[in-house]
């Protein structure tokens, strides 16, 4: 017994110590990588796209601490932190891997339009010196890394809300790390790479409705699944939101950061990006107005959850299409997600799924209506370089994205699954019942967001705390 003891804890102390390792292996390798001079001939740049896309870059990189506002106000008071960390903390995680092999997995040389290969841009190389990115021609290949980076930090931040109050941080951290390799990366160079098959095929995904929202979607519920029920859920007990303020300003950083997540794909400070913007605002009062109305209609009294959840839903369908589709059919876009997603919480409030924030309903479904409706009303007139919709006789184009579509929604949620169940034989995926009862908060980090510090002692099988004013 003593032997197994003993190697239970080494296990323990191996577990605490890889992470750190992995880390320390990254940043000894980066001392030798060869420094270059950057942007040694800036005569084929634009100086308004360029800081038209720094502006937006930052806009996107908003939008992550507005997600952990809008997902840590909606939980209850002893999961907020540890919900509002694991959407910020992918801001590390992401951004570490994206220098290394991130980036070069989704637009280097292409493997048959499936894949980057690995040692394109590794650890940076040629980035910051490089020619400009072929469909970004008038900024620096560096802006528009850097652009992209922050597309890929709140794709997994997303996920968070369908997993909350009850996944293992470390295993949360693991999830991070390989989803953005086996599902952003493979995604983003189908989609955006010009050698990538989707592309390759037409299909049209302005600013991640397929990349981001509905791989997003798919792991949230694969995650639900693979966690199972709350105790709370099972219960059916009613768990308050923590802070709704908070769920307003949330909400008020991803509709402010939005306008650089959809303008800024224009990728230049051009006509098209008003365009895009323009899409962008309308589909979300639409749908932040459509969902209210829509509860009143059905006997509830209009509630600010409500417009907050019904905002990010127009905002989430109309990224797709925001730069192919006219402003006046986002109005009719952002009303229909909306109703299709308040319709969806309400049957899945009745279901045993346990999708903690409706993360699946929101950002799944929003991101499939988005594209479906994209291959409807996407409109060269808005975009020559973009298609006409099945409303403007292209029914060819309409097919291609419903099997993009599928494509992409059954390879999100295979790999998904997959990626949670592999992490649970790594390590436990879910906290155990007595810390998900005292809340993660406390278990996870020694934190908490009502008292201040708590220190956790573990006895046995026992949890002890000790708050701290």
């Amino acid at each position: 017994m003593k032997q197994t003891n003993n190697q239970l804890n080494f296990q323990k102390v191996i577990k605490r110590i890889v992470p750190l390792l992995v880390l320390a292996v990254v940043a000894i390798g980066s001392i030798f990588i060869p420094s270059v001079s950057a942007f040694s001939d800036v005569s084929k740049y634009n100086g308004a796209d360029i800081a038209w896309v720094l502006v937006a870059t930052a806009l996107v990189f908003i939008m992550t601490p507005g997600l952990a506002f809008f997902y840590g106000g909606m939980v209850h008071r002893k999961n907020v932190l540890s919900t509002m960390i694991k959407s910020v903390v992918a801001a590390g995680v992401v951004s570490v891997l994206w220098v290394v092999v991130g980036f070069s997995l989704c637009f280097g040389k292409s493997y048959h339009g499936v894949i980057g290969d690995p040692s394109t841009f590794f650890f940076f190389k040629g980035v910051m010196s490089g020619q400009p990115w072929s469909l970004a021609p008038t900024i620096p290949l560096a802006l528009y890394v850097l652009f992209q980076l922050k597309f890929a930090i709140i794709t997994p931040g997303l996920v968070v809300g369908a997993v909350a109050e009850r996944i293992r941080f470390t295993s949360y951290i693991l999830f991070i790390l390989l989803f953005s390799l086996l599902v952003y990366a493979p995604l983003a160079h189908w989609t955006w790479h010009p050698d990538g098959f989707l592309f390759k095929w037409g299909v049209l995904d302005f600013a991640g409705g397929t990349v981001v929202h509905i791989s997003a979607g798919c792991a949230a519920l694969a995650g639900a699944l693979v966690l199972k029920r709350r105790k709370v859920h099972i219960e059916q007990k009613e768990v308050p939101p923590a802070n709704i303020p908070y769920v307003l300003i949330g909400t008020a950083l991803l509709w402010f950061g939005w306008f650089g997540f959809n303008a800024g794909s224009s990728l230049g400070a051009n006509g098209l990006a008003v365009a895009a913007f323009a899409t962008t605002n309308t589909a979300a009062a639409a749908a932040g107005i459509a969902w209210m109305f829509f509860d009143v209609a059905r006997g509830k009294k209009p509630s600010v959850l409500g417009f907050c959840i019904g905002a990010v839903v127009g905002l989430v369908a109309i990224t797709p299409g925001a730069g192919f589709v006219a402003v006046p059919q986002s109005i009719f876009i952002g009303v229909i997600a909306s109703i299709i997603s308040n319709l969806a919480v309400h049957w899945k409030h009745k279901s045993r799924l346990d999708d903690t924030l409706d993360v699946f309903p929101c950002h799944g479904l929003g991101g499939i209506v988005g594209m479906i409706l994209t291959g409807i009303f996407a409109t060269k007139t808005v975009n020559a370089a973009g298609n006409d919709g099945l409303f403007y006789g292209n029914a060819a184009f309409f097919i291609t994205q419903l099997k993009a579509l599928a494509i992409v929604v059954v390879y999100s949620f295979t790999v998904s699954y997959g990626i949670f169940k592999l992490i649970n034989l790594i390590q436990p995926l879910r906290v155990s019942e007595q810390e998900e009862e005292l809340g993660l908060d406390a278990t996870q980090h020694n934190e908490s967001y009502a008292t201040g510090s708590i220190v956790i002692t573990e006895r046995g099988n026992a949890i002890e705390t000790e708050i701290i004013q």
